[in-house]
C-alpha cells in the first residue's frame, strides 16, 4: 500500500493553518485536528503555530491558546508557553491530558 497523500493546498501551510484557525469553533482547534485539516503531522504544528503567532502579531491579530487540563484532576496548564501537549501533571503525575487549542482573534 502507499502513502496517505495529503489534500492539496492552494496556499502555504501557515496559510493554511491562519485559514483554518480563523474559521476555528469556539472550543478552538487542536494539533491532531489541525494537522489533518491542513495535512502536515501533528509533530510540526507546534513549529509552525510559532512562526504563524509573529505573523498574526504583525496583522494586529493574536494567536489564542486555550490550555492543556489534566483529566485526573482539573489541573489547568495556564502559565504553559509552548504549543505541545505536555507529558504529565504536576499535580498529580497523571499522564492524561487534554492538548491546548488554538484560534485566531483579531
Amino acid at each position: 500500500m502507499s502513502a496517505p497523500v495529503p489534500p492539496a493546498r492552494g496556499s502555504t501551510v501557515r496559510g493554511a493553518l491562519e485559514a483554518a484557525l480563523a474559521s476555528a469553533p469556539e472550543g478552538g482547534l487542536t494539533a491532531k485536528d489541525l494537522s489533518g485539516l491542513v495535512g502536515i503531522s501533528e509533530k510540526d504544528v507546534a513549529g509552525h503555530l510559532e512562526h504563524l503567532e509573529k505573523s498574526l502579531k504583525a496583522q494586529g491579530a493574536r494567536l489564542e491558546v486555550l490550555p492543556a487540563t489534566c483529566l485526573a484532576c482539573g489541573f489547568t496548564f495556564k502559565e504553559r508557553r509552548r504549543f505541545t501537549r505536555p507529558g504529565a501533571c504536576p499535580e498529580c503525575r497523571a499522564t492524561r491530558i487534554d492538548p491546548p487549542a488554538f484560534r485566531v482573534t483579531r
